[in-house]
């Protein structure tokens, strides 16, 4: 092995929070480090000091050295400047031993103890979280999920609506991961009706401890798994009972506005004789210090105040992406009264008195709407803070499909069948509590919402990513000429423009937040949010991929953002995770779930391990470990049921997208866990490949069997090679290339990559007049491997051809320019924006992620003579 060279890791983000705890990962080349060194490391400080470190591999090369590291720490106060990793020496170790992170467990509960903080989590009931100390200082009890379900009936008099409430029941918790400064416990269940007579919406959540941090880290998903002609959510949550002692005066509320925060007491000192001293406390009590009256002196005021209104409840609803309203009650008995309102809350709620409290944020609040912050009984003795994924207030969730018939012919949607079931798709929320020993400033609480919304995170320099080889060929920025100058002004302008459009367009919502729309109408001035296929993207033609290109090629964190968010909701909304679809995606569609093509391009692996590495998020470790197998799913739907009819072949898969995503699903596994069987059933597809009369041409729809993962020729040009390249498959399989070392491999890739830009009537004469023009369209999407054959072959005739046929298979528009977009005429549309006309997340996404392959393989060829250069 290669001596270790030092790493450095900056933060994604220049706005750092006092203290916080972090989770990352980093790359390395094949045979630098050693397994037995992969725990191995220290992260030194600008100073030069050593800090607590705890390190463990997450992938492997194939010659057993170590690919991703993950490295977890907790900082008292972030430094600005970044740090360096480097493997421990014998002085460094010395300073990691000990740690005031500690973990107990006894038959029923775990205790995790931070040196700061002291959590009891339930390993089985209802009590998720049975005590929250700070200290000594109890700041919370009864931690548990809830959800209501809404009941429609309609009678002779009118729609009923009926309410019933269910709890979080846990059935267990395990120790995911024990060290000295991070702790992982996942928990499991499901939710129980108080009658105990129905249980479902079966739910995984994690809590995340760093020692001497006073704060945790929740991710929680749940599962659908309802009716959805009967089953409507109507709210979905988390909440936290509230010990309260002071007086109603020392106690406080804190709700985060779209830049300050709403701050209250339920019984504040202002009456109509409030002024003088009384003034000066008043503004004492706004800013959180405790207020001491003297019983004689004070009496009077204190009369006023006993006969003031006492306000008990309180909550703050973000409906839409763009509204907020906090209102407050004095009992249940009574009206709600209007207290303020805004645009977008920032998510953070403190509930506590003058010894303490909680304060909880949940994540994106706004943008996946309708969510809200809620607390009951601030009068009582035992209040409860609900945060609330999916808001009581609002409708309750509708998960049927938009119509009745599924439109093939005239809406693109993918199959005769009506296949629109939301049963087995998921959702995850995340959050963060802090146990408070005083009520926190505004600018603590700033730091705290700040740190909810966007969580620290440390990343490696992009040329780490790069020359480590871990995700493939890949480009970096280069302006080195004009031409390559011009190119990477498209590439930027179609990120900006999709980032403007998520604004433009209000790509928000709990089910919708970080998906793409697929295809533009400019009539409408409006994407085809209506017209069935047309919809929503989910996947289609890997926009995950080319957005985490992006930001790896360039460290931004606006990109990184944006990614994660695609990442959370198609591994989640856009795939299935229970019942018979388990392990693959749904197509493009006008609702999530709503097309008929249940295939496994869509749920692919390599479209969420980049978040996974470059984190080690446990999620989304779930994720790559569901997909694995999801070749057997295919025997149920056959994705090529409507063109091969039932035979002696268990299913169908074409090389192209389907195989490809079964490779990157086991390429995950190989490279996570060395599980050799996965890595066989890559071998076993590359070998019937091989065998094949024009081998990785051949096809491209086969007979499979997933339980030997052979690949049966049936017959060639059966089906459009577009298909095979236009979902991630160059990506896949140019990786695999580098991992398997096969020079057969690589020379079938190569071989693809040239025939699929030969002349029609060549491409007839090398194969007999069966390789048919009207199967090889959309040139473009194959420019990546075209790219990948004039690279290796120096064909520099191909690479000039290459590149001519992705400039002439532009992003489509009135303009050729990306940068250039129109404005829409006033009257025309319901508010000020900008289009691009004909657009389509497809070529875009497709021609970015191919100039970016090309740039890296054939950048030396872009061709200097046209005028736009």
């Amino acid at each position: 092995m290669e001596q270790i060279k030092q790493v450095r890791v900056h933060w994604l983000e220049q706005a750092l929070p006092n203290s916080c705890g972090v989770t990352w990962g980093v790359p390395w080349p094949q045979g630098e480090l050693d397994r037995l060194k992969a725990s191995s490391f220290t992260l030194i400080n600008p100073s030069g000091d050593p800090l607590k470190l705890q390190s463990w591999p997450t992938a492997y090369w194939p010659d057993g050295s170590v690919k991703w590291t993950a490295h977890a720490t907790s900082f008292n106060k972030p430094e600005s400047k970044g740090y360096l990793l480097q493997a421990a020496d014998e002085e460094s170790k010395a300073k990691q031993t000990g740690s005031d992170l500690k973990v107990t467990q006894s038959a029923d509960e775990v205790t995790v103890d931070t040196g700061v903080i002291r959590c009891i989590v339930a390993k089985q009931g209802k009590a998720l979280i049975r005590a929250l100390y700070h200290g000594e200082k109890l700041i919370s009890s009864e931690g548990s999920l809830v959800c209501m379900r809404e009941e429609r009936r309609t009678t002779a008099s009118g729609r009923v609506y009926q309410e019933e409430s269910f709890t979080g029941e846990v059935t267990s918790v395990t120790i995911e991961q024990m060290g000295p400064s991070r702790v992982v416990l996942r928990v499991e269940g499901e939710h129980l009706s108080r009658a105990g007579d129905r249980s479902w919406l079966p739910f995984r959540l994690r809590l995340y401890f760093y020692a001497n941090q006073a704060s945790i880290r929740i991710v929680h998903t749940f599962l659908f798994n309802g009716n959805p002609q009967e089953d409507f959510v109507k709210g979905l949550g988390i909440s936290f009972g509230l010990p309260l002692t002071a007086p109603l005066y020392n106690r406080y509320v804190r709700f985060a506005g779209d830049t300050g925060f709403f701050s209250e007491s339920p019984r504040h000192l202002s009456t109509w004789r409030t002024k003088g001293v009384y003034m000066d406390m008043f503004r004492q009590q706004q800013a959180g210090e405790p207020i001491a009256f003297d019983q004689e002196k004070d009496a009077k005021f204190k009369m006023l105040l006993d006969d003031s209104a006492a306000w008990d409840n309180y909550k703050l609803n973000q409906l839409s992406a763009d509204s907020y309203t906090v209102v407050k009650q004095t009992n249940e008995a009574c009206s709600w009264v209007k207290a303020v309102s805004g645009n977008r809350s920032r998510g953070l709620v403190y509930a506590g008195d003058a010894y303490g409290g909680l304060a909880a944020g949940l994540r994106n609040f706004w943008q996946k709407h309708p969510a809200s912050l809620e607390l009951n009984g601030m009068t009582t003795d035992e209040a409860k803070l609900t945060l609330w994924f999916w808001s009581p207030d609002a409708a309750a969730m509708d998960m049927r499909h938009y119509d009745t018939a599924t439109h093939v012919e005239s809406a693109y949607e993918g199959a005769e069948e009506l296949g629109s079931t939301p049963y087995g798709i998921g959702n995850t929320n995340e959050l963060m509590l802090w146990c408070c020993e005083a009520t926190p400033t505004a600018a603590e609480l700033a730091d705290m919402t700040e740190q909810v919304q966007a969580p620290p995170q440390l990343i490696c320099e992009p040329a780490r990513y790069h020359d480590t080889n871990v995700f493939g060929i890949w480009s970096l920025p280069d302006r080195s000429t004009p031409a390559k100058a011009w190119m990477e002004e498209q590439l930027d302008a179609c990120l900006s423009f999709y980032k403007q459009e998520i604004e433009q367009r209000r790509w928000y919502g709990f089910w919708d937040y970080g998906d793409f729309m697929h295809t533009y109408d400019d009539v409408r001035h409006e994407w085809r949010y209506d017209v069935g296929g047309f919809a929503w993207q989910n996947t289609e033609l890997v926009p995950n991929i080319w957005l985490w290109l992006s930001f790896l090629r360039s460290g931004r964190a606006d990109l990184f953002r944006i990614a994660e968010a695609m990442t959370r909701h198609t591994s989640e909304v856009d795939m299935y995770h229970l019942g018979e679809y388990a392990g693959l995606g749904s197509r493009h569609n006008v609702v999530h779930w709503g097309c008929g093509c249940k295939e496994a391009r869509i749920a692919m692996a390599g479209l969420h391990r980049y978040y996974y590495f470059l984190t080690a998020d446990e999620r989304i470790g779930d994720i790559l470990a569901e997909v694995a197998d999801a070749d057997f799913a295919t025997v149920v739907i056959d994705p090529m049921r409507a063109y091969f009819p039932k035979d002696e072949h268990p299913t169908h898969v074409r090389s192209g997208p389907d195989w490809a995503a079964f490779s990157s699903n086991w390429m995950s596994q190989w490279e996570r866990f060395e599980t050799s069987e996965y890595r066989d059933k890559i071998l076993q597809g590359i070998k019937n490949l091989k065998a094949a009369p024009f081998r990785l041409l051949s096809g491209t729809t086969f007979g499979y069997d997933p339980n030997s993962g052979i690949l049966t020729h049936i017959s060639d040009g059966n089906y459009a090679y577009h298909m095979v390249v236009s979902f991630g498959a160059p990506q896949v399989w140019i990786e695999l290339a580098h991992l398997l070392s096969d020079p057969e491999w690589d020379d079938m890739l190569v071989e693809f990559g040239e025939f699929y830009y030969l002349e029609p009537e060549e491409r007839l004469a090398r194969t007999n007049g069966i390789m048919h023009a009207d199967k090889f369209s959309w040139p473009m999407f194959a420019a990546g491997m075209a790219a990948y054959a004039a690279n290796r072959r120096g064909n520099t005739e191909l690479a000039v051809k290459t590149w001519r046929i992705l400039m002439e298979n532009r992003l489509p528009g009135e303009s050729e320019d990306a940068t250039r977009t129109y404005p829409v005429p006033e009257l025309a549309y319901v508010r000020p924006i900008h289009e691009r006309p004909n657009i389509t997340t497809n070529v875009t996404s497709q021609w970015s992620l191919n100039a970016i392959i090309c740039l890296e393989l054939i950048g030396n060829e872009l061709p200097m003579g046209d005028e736009r250069f």
